[in-house]
């Protein structure tokens, strides 16, 4: 009596195309939604809260932004909060010292497009040297 079945039993093939397929895909999608560092365009030289007071050859230019997102320049308001007015006043007060440092002094509750709008105008216009003033804190005396 014979109990082995007369049918040769093959072994098992595994495709591998469509698993490089999918590998493939996956590795396109991660190389497309992958983002990289990014440099920001606007460089700022925040002072450490702490840091002694920096003596500077020539008086900065100084922004002031109050908690209600205007901008005074000395004691005189600018007329209004747009990109093109805050371009205009900085080149006018800056002249062509672009290494002339613009100190912005901003309230702790302004809205932070305020300053934001202030830093990119710099930009625009060329000016490299830009701090954002802060005062020291009570428990760092």
């Amino acid at each position: 009596m014979n109990l082995r079945s007369s049918a040769r039993k093959e072994s098992p093939d595994v495709n591998l195309t469509p698993l490089i397929d999918v590998v493939f895909l996956l590795l396109i999608f991660f190389m497309v939604s992958t983002t990289f560092k990014r440099d920001t365009e606007i460089k700022v030289d925040l002072p450490e809260a702490n840091a002694e007071v920096v003596q500077h050859e020539e008086k900065p230019l100084e922004i002031i932004v109050d908690e209600k997102g205007r901008y005074f320049i000395g004691q005189q308001e600018l007329v209004n909060q747009r990109l093109r007015t805050m371009k205009s006043v900085l080149l006018k007060e800056i002249g062509k010292d672009k290494k002339r440092t613009l100190v912005i002094r901003a309230d702790q509750k302004s809205p932070h497009g305020a300053v934001v709008l202030i830093m990119d105008a710099a930009r625009q216009v060329g000016i490299v040297n830009l701090s954002i003033a802060t005062t020291r804190s009570a428990d760092d005396s």
